[in-house]
């Protein structure tokens, strides 16, 4: 079941705080590393004999709960780095019985426990040491358990990781190791710490080191048991993982089935980062556990014998510690069933030869090898529960590693607990050859398991019980695990790495050091000999060139190309233009831009190549603020011709694909057009730039990138009342290129609103003189259908898209330039659309006026008065409500007086319209003769039965609303219900209204 949102929540702030905690698998993931093309990354995988080398590599790996012991750390360098404090006549793999040159002289036993403490080293003295280190050894893994006191809840729930402690084994490992060895990398949670340190020769060829940690503690997660993890890359072609473990403690069922638990957990939440190779290419997006060349997999696992009495098991085993010092005589024993006063065993005269040990029954040996049935590990590797999927151990011949007294070389657990002797300290090892197989086991078992159910499905008959082969049941059974001879060395397993280059490891040693005397854990250590075929670095980098000159010499006859070719002639449409255009700009560009004027520019593009080309405009790279897509918002484009046909998958980030044959063009316009306010305001104030690149892409082909610039020309849209009353005559483009010395306050009102209100009621009145002198019997004017008109058009559009485009961005050009609006119009512009443009002008003025007429905190301040005056439910006269308005405007004197302008200006028109629309004698006009209201809906029965004042009413009312929408600014309320919007849209219009209608 997923996850719901509420948990998935809960576990994200966990993990924030808490080492080893679930990774986030509902973050983004990271993003991957751009990769070489495929053809080239493959005839270089093709040549990878040619660039490596067969390397040998000696790995040294071991692991140790200091079960948070002082003095511990005095004793890591000795055993781990220098081989010493291992008991020959108890030791494992790879070690002779009997002491080597040097260790003669060793310091007794008896002499060792003696002087045991916590502030000095407990290494024997004289032991020169029985297993390879120094320099013998080129990578040092060391995983340590229990370096702080997981058993304290501080500890276990703190939420960082303190490195003080492992600082101090640091600091002895590194005086330890021989000079020119290097740190690797490290990884610690709470108590388990990892570190790694390679040779000099060896350490340049790591490469991809990542670390990672994987809680399983308390609630699953936290740090006081779990892993630490980290994935190396040997020579680019061979990885190596350490993993780090303290599974879950106890003797009991349930303390079997979480060590269990907290294994699967390790493997399935383990993930490490992409891997680069050293030509940046990434050859993965992040890997977990398995698909590694070699595996280390070490620590306390905390397995124990299953069904055996400890004191049976002791008696067993102290048989064999009683004589670890031959020379000494009558030590005495430190528990009472050690078997240190045990008889020898008498040898036979007649025995020519000694036994073989494992057919010795009084050789350790043997005893090891009675006791390993019951060794909890072996027993789950089997029953495929834990560890089943390939992973391997070297042959046991040491004593187990847990549990001892402190400070004894082979005394057990003599304490109340007497707890069982185990071999809970492990070092395994898997191999990609070994996994594999695995895999394919499983595969091989669940294919056969589906035909079964289909065989069943069918009908058809299964085997009986005497004709199985075999009988799985995965229940019971599980994976295999293939019983060894505990006697037998290991042979070298050859395998193949991913890139198929050969590879093959042996284990050379796997042994404990019984003579560490300061925790109840003894060491742990194993020595593997690596073989790997290596990148070297020089050769590759060669034969990628190679490879890369022969791919690009074959990829160009046969490639798509095409050439961009800016038509610079006819894309200036002026001489102005071609006078402010760069001629050495390798782009296109459309020179001076203004507001609501387009500019075009052609393009052509040919196929230059021996093969049809198919491209498109592809989506540009952006940034967060900008538009996504092929094309900004400002510019579009056309094609000469129509777009090949859907029928093959195309990238999905090309819109449109055109094909050429050799040799054919296709011409492409582009038009860029400022036309929305935000845009003018992003470009005055300097957010935004006429700058862009578009992206031309060629299927198999390379990419084309067209840049494009434009200048922008400042505007007078988009502005404040308080800086436009300082700009000096000449207008606002004037000021471009210099910066006035002083900003003296030039005008009461912007000018451009005092310029644009007289063109308007001049024109108006000269349009409705020039109807009453010309117009033909019957004829109507358009203010006699429409009580809104000029500023109100239901037609705009119609009359724009009747060649008026060109005009109307003249007319923005003159406000901005402060020349006459006259000038912008055509000869055969008829008078009404003249005023219908400049009507629209204005309306656009005031609609971008970034504080608008009425400001918000005038508003604020108005709907105050305005709300007080309706709950008291008073009479109020029509001049009273006036005044109160006035008095309030006048704390902002350039938005009053830019207020009165706009009103008296729109009564001008109004009483124009209403006077040339009065009946003429002799004639009678009844209601319905009314001009429509297209802004607001008004009741027939509301208006006056005298024409006239019903006109007058109508255009009041149209010309409230639509001025109502541009002139006042007010603090947007999300969640504002409709209704309380409504009331105050028309509070806004009863403000207008009381002035229009005022008729003096």
């Amino acid at each position: 079941m997923a996850p719901d949102a509420s948990s998935v929540r809960s576990t994200e702030r966990l993990d924030a705080n808490i080492p080893g905690a679930f990774p986030d698998l509902y973050s983004p993931s990271q993003a991957s590393i751009t990769t070489h093309q495929t053809s080239l990354s493959q005839a270089l995988y093709d040549r990878r004999t040619e660039y490596t080398r067969a390397r040998n590599v000696r790995i040294k790996v071991g692991t140790w709960n200091t079960a948070s012991q002082k003095g511990t750390e005095q004793d890591v360098g000795e055993w781990f780095v220098r081989g010493k404090g291992v008991e020959e006549s108890l030791a494992g793999l790879g070690v002779s019985d009997t002491a080597p040159p040097g260790n003669e002289g060793r310091e007794s036993v008896a002499a060792q426990e003696a002087r045991h403490a916590s502030h000095v080293p407990t290494i024997p003295h004289g032991d020169a040491g029985a297993v390879p280190g120094r320099d013998e050894v080129d990578i040092y893994a060391l995983g340590l358990q229990e370096i702080v006191d997981i058993t304290s809840t501080t500890e276990a729930l703190r939420p960082y990781t303190d490195p003080t402690n492992a600082n101090k084994w640091k600091t002895t490992l590194e005086a330890a190791l021989p000079a020119g060895y290097q740190l690797v990398a490290e990884q610690q949670l709470i108590g388990l710490w990892l570190v790694v340190y390679a040779s000099p020769d060896v350490f340049p060829q790591i490469k991809n080191v990542s670390t990672t940690s994987v809680g399983t503690g308390l609630m699953g997660y936290m740090g006081n048991k779990g892993a630490v993890t980290m994935r190396i890359v040997l020579g680019e072609t061979t990885r190596l993982v350490f993993i780090n473990s303290h599974l879950a403690a106890g003797a009991d069922k349930a303390a079997l089935d979480r060590r269990n638990w907290d294994a699967a957990q390790i493997n399935s939440r383990t993930r490490f980062d992409p891997i680069v190779d050293s030509l940046g290419s990434s050859q993965s997006t992040g890997e977990g556990l398995g698909e590694e060349e070699f595996a280390f997999w070490f620590g306390d696992l905390n397995y124990r014998l299953e069904g055996m009495p400890g004191d049976d098991v002791r008696r067993l085993l102290t048989v064999h510690t009683k004589d670890m010092d031959a020379n000494e005589e009558g030590r005495p024993s430190t528990s009472g069933d050690s078997g240190y006063d045990s008889k020898h065993s008498t040898e036979s005269p007649c025995d020519a030869l000694p036994l073989p040990p494992d057919l010795d029954p009084a050789s350790l040996q043997t005893t090891i090898t009675s006791l390993l049935p019951h060794d909890e590990l072996h027993q789950q590797m089997k029953a495929g529960k834990a560890f089943h999927d390939g992973w391997e151990e070297g042959p046991i011949r040491f004593l187990p590693s847990y549990k001892y007294d402190v400070g004894k070389v082979g005394v057990f657990d003599s304490s109340e607990k007497r707890r069982c002797p185990s071999w809970c300290d492990r070092i395994l090892y898997r191999t990609r050859a070994s996994k594999m197989r695995y895999d394919t086991k499983v595969r091989e078992r669940e294919e056969a398991r589906k035909r079964d159910q289909e065989m069943q499905a069918k009908g058809m008959d299964m085997p009986g019980d005497d004709d199985v082969l075999y009988d799985y049941d995965p229940d019971t059974d599980g994976d295999t695990y293939d019983d060894y001879d505990e006697n037998e060395d290991p042979e070298p397993e050859p395998i193949v790495t991913k890139d198929d280059l050969s590879a093959e490891i042996l284990l050379e040693h796997y042994t404990t050091h019984m003579r560490i005397l300061s925790s109840d854990h003894k060491p742990l250590d194993a020595i593997f000999s690596l073989k790997y075929d290596a990148v070297v670095p020089e050769l590759k980098a060669a034969i990628h060139g190679e490879v890369a000159r022969e791919l690009d010499r074959q990829e160009n006859e046969g490639r798509p190309s095409i050439a961009v070719v800016v038509d610079r002639a006819t894309g200036t449409s002026s001489a102005e233009d071609k006078d402010k255009t760069d001629s050495s700009f390798e782009g296109v560009d459309f020179g001076d831009v203004k507001f609501a004027k387009s500019k075009k520019r052609n393009i052509t593009i040919a196929n230059t190549g021996r093969v049809p080309a198919t491209f498109g405009f592809a989506d540009r790279p952006v940034d967060q603020d900008q538009q996504a897509g092929a094309f900004p918002n400002w510019l579009s484009v056309k094609f000469d011709r129509e777009p090949d046909k859907s029928g093959k998958s195309r990238p999905d980030d090309i819109h449109e694909h055109f094909t050429l044959e050799p040799a054919d063009v296709i011409n492409v316009e582009l038009k860029l057009k400022i036309e929305t306010l935000n845009a003018v305001r992003s470009l005055n104030e300097g957010d935004m730039t006429l700058d862009e690149v578009l992206v031309l892409r060629v299927e198999n082909g390379r990419d084309h990138f067209l840049p494009l610039r434009a200048h922008w020309q400042q505007s007078a849209l988009t502005r404040t009342v308080d800086k436009l009353i300082k700009i000096p005559e000449g207008g606002i483009r004037k000021l471009q290129h210099q910066i006035p010395s002083r900003e003296e306050v030039k005008w009461s009102v912007p000018r451009e609103m005092f310029r644009l209100t007289d063109a308007i009621e001049d024109l108006t009145e000269r349009t409705l003189a020039e109807w009453e002198m010309t117009k033909s019997e019957g004829e109507k004017g358009p203010w006699q259908d429409n009580a809104g008109w000029p500023f109100v058009r239901p037609h705009s559009r119609l009359v724009l898209e009747n060649g008026h485009q060109d005009e109307l961005a003249d007319l923005y050009d003159a406000l901005d330039c402060d020349t006459p609006f006259a000038d912008a119009f055509k000869q055969e512009t008829r008078p009404n659309e003249k005023v219908e443009m400049l009507a629209e002008v204005l309306l656009t003025f005031l609609s971008s006026l970034v504080d608008g007429i009425i400001t918000k905190s005038l508003w604020e301040k108005l709907e105050e008065s305005i709300t007080t005056r309706e709950k008291s439910k008073q009479p109020v006269t029509s001049d009273d409500e006036k005044m109160a308005i006035l008095e309030i405007l006048t704390t902002a004197p350039n938005h009053n007086a830019s207020f009165l302008l706009i009103l008296s200006f729109l009564q001008n028109i109004g009483n124009q319209i209403t006077e040339v629309s009065k009946p003429k004698p002799h004639t009678t006009r009844t209601s319905t003769e009314l001009p429509a209201s297209p802004q607001a809906k008004v009741r027939r029965r509301t208006l006056s039965k005298v024409p006239e004042v019903a006109i007058r009413q109508l255009i009041v009312r149209n010309y409230a609303v639509v001025f109502g929408d541009v002139m006042f600014r007010c603090k947007e309320e999300a969640r504002m219900k409709e209704k309380d919007k409504a009331l105050r849209k028309e509070r806004m219009i009863r403000v207008i209204e009381l002035f229009l209608n005022d008729e003096n």
